[in-house]
């Protein structure tokens, strides 16, 4: 075995175990953990992604070197080695961006358990990427959920704590679901890694047994997926979640947190059930009917709203129905358009966050805010590390407050010309990801004898809705105003979210302008899934 093998363990240990050390050190060496172990896990993903690609096959680590059934596998393939590398990338990138947030908004006692939480969600997601068990998916998708859970609630004001609960509700009952599922197929193949389930299901339904309990089991976890990743109408938690959340939280969540679980979806499809099931099934119908529901009623409800941050989040519902109505198409081009849009969304929607906290802060916004208030209590010489609840009442509607951001292009010009690449990537303007994102839907819908119309129609109304509201917001921030109103933000004031402003909207102009190779790596991964 090369020593390369071991890259994807060595990864999911060092994102687990560094989670208790970030506990015992303070928030500063907690950062500077945190950071080391997202470059470092990066780096061993991409030296993966090389390996397997010069090989040309996916390899299996056994831990313990153990045979099932009492071992324990992790299967890597082009496309597990490539979505690790570009979790890293986006995680990075959101954890660089929220530095200074971070620092107002988390009580500095706490600042290491925020540390802890991204760890052990990193390590989650590798393990969902990585594993070929069925149950420690579900392990790990309730680590992910927790600390996910974590993450809303680090603020501990009274919106983020209803958010982080309603978050938790929804999420447990999709945990539920896919546990049920996951029994489901245990009680009819006696088997938990993926490649034995597949094998077994596939005699089962060669010798037409079972035949009910298998459709059940793949309706229950894709149900109980659906409702983790928030696909319409199971999006209730998502705009609180999304928008009361630290700056990092928010981009982590919107980026990464749905795409794991997406992801487990697909290997489900591919690796236990068998895709030539799935297509059979009319599992993929439920998924492509409310994936175009979610395509519209997400882009409406983003255009009821004002506040940017929440706008923001319903798009994320929008975008999350593009993914749902690509699998539902249950054809291969329909999986590798989902796929591709995991990662168009993914540094889509970080950049979104990250340039409408620039324009918030450069405004009458939840920064200024901040620093109004924690100057006024160092005044009046107030010591306690916590609000009253007036404040954080003033701070929950401050931080929500977007009329400000009318001209804040103009005192935060990276910001504006950042937010304006994620609002035309996310229009579908060609040059970026978006746009290339839509084209494969709509090349994988066509000569489909049912679902191309509708893909079609769908996609062109979601297309108008999603410039509605992304056009507008554009325009307000390009809207002059008086000088009195906000503040000029410097570049040199915030290198650090600058820095990776510029990182976002060049990995979206490379997804946008270079996709034929990442839509190449896509289709050699899918090969080698099964």
């Amino acid at each position: 075995m090369d020593f390369v093998q071991n890259f994807p363990f060595m990864s999911i240990l060092i994102s687990l175990f560094s989670g208790p050390l970030c506990s015992i050190l303070d928030g500063k060496r907690a950062k500077r953990v945190n950071t080391a172990v997202i470059t470092i896990i990066g780096g061993l993903s991409v030296s993966v992604l090389l390996y397997v690609v010069r090989t040309g096959q996916a390899f299996v680590y056994r831990m313990g070197h153990f045979p099932a059934p009492w071992g324990n596998e992790i299967r890597v393939g082009v496309l597990e080695a490539f979505m690790a590398a570009f979790f890293c990338v986006i995680m990075l990138l959101c954890m660089v961006s929220g530095v200074r947030e971070r620092e107002e908004q988390i009580e500095e006692s706490k600042q290491n358990l925020y540390y802890v939480m991204v760890n052990l969600l990193l390590c989650s997601l590798l393990a969902l990427i990585y594993t070929n068990d069925l149950f420690t998916a579900y392990v790990f998708v309730e680590i992910n959920t927790i600390s996910a859970c974590g993450l809303i609630m680090i603020r501990q004001t009274g919106r983020t704590i209803e958010a982080a609960i309603r978050y938790m509700i929804m999420s447990l009952l999709g945990s539920g679901l896919l546990l049920l599922g996951i029994c489901h197929l245990y009680a009819v193949t006696g088997q938990l890694l993926m490649s034995n389930i597949k094998e077994a299901v596939q005699m089962l339904a060669a010798g037409q047994q079972y035949h009910i309990t298998l459709m059940v089991a793949l309706g229950l976890m894709s149900v109980g997926l659906a409702i983790k990743s928030a696909l319409y109408p199971f999006h209730a938690w998502l705009p609180d979640a999304y928008g009361y959340a630290t700056l990092s939280s928010s981009a982590i969540l919107s980026s990464l947190v749905s795409k794991g679980y997406i992801f487990l979806l697909i290997k489900i499809f591919y690796r236990v059930v068998g895709f030539e099931l799935v297509m059979e099934s009319k599992v993929a119908n439920v998924l492509f009917v409310f994936g175009i529901i979610g395509m519209i009623m997400g882009s409406v409800n983003a255009i009821r709203t004002d506040d940017v941050k929440r706008m923001i989040a319903y798009s994320s519902v929008a975008q999350i129905g593009y993914i749902y109505m690509g699998l539902g198409l249950a054809t291969e081009a329909g999986t590798v358009a989902s796929i591709y849009h995991v990662m168009s969304h993914a540094a889509t929607k970080s950049l979104l966050f990250v340039a409408a906290a620039g324009l918030t802060d450069a405004s009458r916004g939840e920064a200024h805010f901040i620093h109004t208030t924690r100057s006024t209590r160092q005044w009046k010489g107030i010591t306690s590390e916590r609000c009253s609840n007036a404040e954080q009442k003033a701070a929950d509607e401050c931080a929500h407050e977007s009329k400000d951001i009318t001209g804040a292009a103009y005192r935060n010009k990276l910001a504006g010309v950042a937010f304006t690449v994620g609002a035309l990537s996310m229009v579908g303007m060609p040059m970026f990801s978006g746009f290339i994102s839509k084209l494969f839907f709509a090349q994988a819908a066509v000569g489909h004898t049912h679902k191309m119309l509708p893909t079609f129609i769908a996609l062109a109304i979601s297309t108008v809705l999603n410039a509605l509201y992304f056009m507008k917001t554009v325009i307000r921030i390009y809207t002059p105003v008086s000088e009195g109103i906000g503040r000029k933000v410097s570049v040199k004031e915030q290198p650090a979210k600058s820095a990776a402003l510029v990182c976002f909207i060049f990995l979206n102009l490379i997804l946008g302008l270079n996709s034929e190779p990442i839509i190449r790596l896509i289709q050699g991964g899918l090969e080698m899934f099964g």
